[in-house]
């Protein structure tokens, strides 16, 4: 759902589109397209999602008669280069699914509506949302969006491999992590990654030069957040990404505390326990895993059916984030939102289906279909129960939002394009062992901080 590890990328395409984009659509005003029957163009890039979006689409075309939604899908890096082609040429849809990481920009280039008077207006019930989400997409007292869904993250397993090694499932639900030695996380590590021999990671006749299994399959292409896992042991060992979020101005990129996370994820490398970094499949941790070369890593909510579905071509199981250094597990909880276009000549129409996304009707018809949690705690209960219905054991997910201080919302502020590419090219660099992390990740911060000087 939530995928940030090619948003580095896509943001510079972003930044390209602000300064050439037009201030309006091209297309009729407002007051001439009022009455008479409208066409809302609705863009996303989930496909697993677009079935429950085209039935939303129905229902609210059932309530709604004169407004028809024409819904486009398009794939993850595929969508944002359109996006952007679109706003650059004034011709973007009337709304399209939004993401943390890219709607700074947005709203930087005034291709964002401003929902707040239709808010006020409409009397939206903001409360019913999960804790924190609708404050994501609000600057300046303007909001620009409407909390759509929510993901947290987990730990992944191959639950036949851990069978093989002897790895009891309870085991994984009180695992604890620290930089230092890695905790009882380190240990099952070692014993999932197997070498061509048969030997496990904690055999003394272990050959780490000719590994089968790895133990651990880290994402080293995730921008400058790592939700995917590096971020999360770092909240947990007691770092934060900067001063203030949302819309901070000064990063933390030079805290020991996250060089030490940094640290123990190489470490793992160099003991043979995860791929080097220059040697990792380029098919994804999704392909290997499901190939049977790697044994767990990190995942988030919205690959609930990539390991938990009927396609899965291996016996995965989830258990919740190790217990850091402070007694306390950790995870990024992130959302999506549905923006509309400032260029709109639809506004009316396309506040009436965003405001439709964010209710319960349409977010208990997505519920239903147990592909991803909706952002209203009601429907993400209705989920969980659809999710329990297929079989599938995901309580993990729904357990991080329950937990006092068991979440935390993942920076947004101005310069994401920048921020995401200095810090992913640093922590690749110290990953490939060309800096120290310390070093690294302080150059990286001058760099991210003079941004905003």
């Amino acid at each position: 759902m939530n995928t940030t590890k090619r948003a580095g990328a896509a943001l510079l395409s972003l930044a390209l589109a602000g300064a050439l984009a037009a201030c309006g659509s091209g297309g009729a005003s407002q007051d001439e397209a009022s009455g008479g029957n409208v066409e809302i163009d609705y863009w996303l890039w989930d496909d697993n999602q677009q079935a429950s979006y085209q039935a939303c689409a129905d229902a609210f075309h059932a309530a709604n008669p004169a407004i028809t939604v024409k819904i486009t899908q398009t794939a993850w890096a595929q969508y944002w280069q359109n996006l952007t082609t679109q706003l650059a040429a004034g011709q973007a849809p009337d709304v399209w699914t939004d993401h943390g990481s890219y709607y700074p920009q947005f709203v930087a280039s005034g291709q964002i509506l401003d929902i707040q008077p239709y808010v006020t207006r409409d009397k939206v019930d903001l409360a019913q949302y999960q804790e924190g989400l609708a404050d994501l997409w609000v600057k300046d007292g303007k909001r620009y969006g409407l909390p759509k869904d929510w993901d947290t993250v987990a730990l992944v397993y191959n639950s036949t491999m851990l069978k093989e090694q002897g790895v009891k499932p309870d085991e994984m639900a009180d695992l604890t992590w620290n930089p230092t030695d890695g905790g009882t996380l380190q240990q099952v590590i070692a014993k999932l990654t197997v070498d061509e021999n048969g030997h496990d990671g904690l055999d003394p006749d272990f050959d780490k030069n000719h590994v089968k299994v790895y133990g651990f399959l880290p994402e080293w292409a995730d921008g400058s957040q790592g939700q995917n896992g590096w971020g999360d042991l770092a909240v947990a060992n007691g770092w934060t990404y900067l001063d203030k979020n949302p819309w901070g101005t000064r990063y933390r990129y030079d805290d020991p505390k996250l060089a030490q996370t940094i640290d123990w994820y190489k470490q793992l490398i160099d003991k043979g326990y995860a791929p080097k970094f220059d040697k990792q499949s380029t098919l994804g941790r999704d392909a290997v895993l499901n190939a049977g070369k790697g044994a767990m890593t990190f995942a988030g909510s919205w690959t609930i059916n990539t390991y938990l579905g009927p396609d899965a071509e291996q016996k995965f199981a989830l258990a919740p984030m190790p217990v850091g250094p402070a007694g306390v597990r950790k995870t990024a909880i992130n959302g999506l939102s549905d923006a509309i276009f400032a260029g709109t000549p639809h506004k009316e129409e396309a506040w009436k289906w965003v405001k439709f996304l964010g209710s319960a009707d349409c977010q208990d018809i997505v519920a239903g279909n147990a592909v991803v949690f909706p952002a209203i705690r009601t429907a993400s209960e209705k989920a969980a129960a659809a999710h329990e219905a297929k079989g599938r054991d995901v309580h993990v997910y729904v357990d991080a939002t329950k937990t006092p201080d068991g979440t935390f919302l993942l920076p947004i502020t101005d310069h994401g394009n920048e921020v995401s590419q200095i810090v992913q090219d640093a922590i690749q660099s110290v990953v490939l062992g060309q800096i120290g992390a310390a070093e690294g990740l302080k150059k990286a911060n001058d760099q991210v901080n003079a941004l905003f000087t």
